[in-house]
């Protein structure tokens, strides 16, 4: 079986990581998704928690119809030492290639002779663009599946980020 790893921090999962996931599963049999800055959230560029992010992974998969056999999805936290990032990786996961656009992360696993391939990038979509668009109340829904539009309304992304912008500037 072969199995890539597609390494993202979700803050929020898009259309654009959706289709990255089904590109890969074309081509592998399981896509394990790692999702980085796991121990980060409440805040202006990592709003989201881990499970928040979990959740609209899973529920997106769900509803795309992808199996749960086709992917697994682990949370890796930041430790600002290359090495020791990619060790807690791979003390988690086992795969053949790692799909990542993220010069720093392609440049950790290569460090280990690890293959690293560029995933294609669909529609120019960047979750820092949806961030920015959900704080001025601009149009964004149409940049995320549903199931993640669904939890942003539920947790009330607006006011997180007014008290995010409140409690850093005191």
């Amino acid at each position: 079986m072969k199995t890539a790893l597609f390494v993202t921090r979700a803050q929020p999962f898009h259309l654009g990581h959706l289709k990255v996931i089904e590109w890969i599963l074309k081509k592998y049999d399981k896509v394990i998704i790692v999702i980085g800055s796991s121990q980060e959230s409440n805040t202006e560029k990592n709003p989201f928690t881990f499970e928040e992010r979990k959740e609209m992974i899973n529920k997106t998969l769900k509803s795309e119809g992808i199996k749960k056999d086709r992917y697994d999805i682990i949370g890796i936290p930041d430790v600002h030492n290359d090495k020791a990032w990619v060790g807690m990786v791979l003390d988690e996961a086992v795969f053949d290639v790692v799909f990542t656009k993220n010069f720093w992360t392609g440049g950790c696993f290569k460090k280990l002779n690890i293959p690293v391939e560029k995933h294609p990038m669909y529609n120019n979509i960047s979750a820092s663009k949806i961030r920015k668009k959900i704080e001025q109340s601009e149009k964004w829904e149409n940049l995320v599946p549903l199931e993640v539009q669904k939890i942003i309304k539920r947790i009330d992304l607006r006011n997180r980020f007014k008290h995010t912008h409140t409690s850093s500037s005191t």
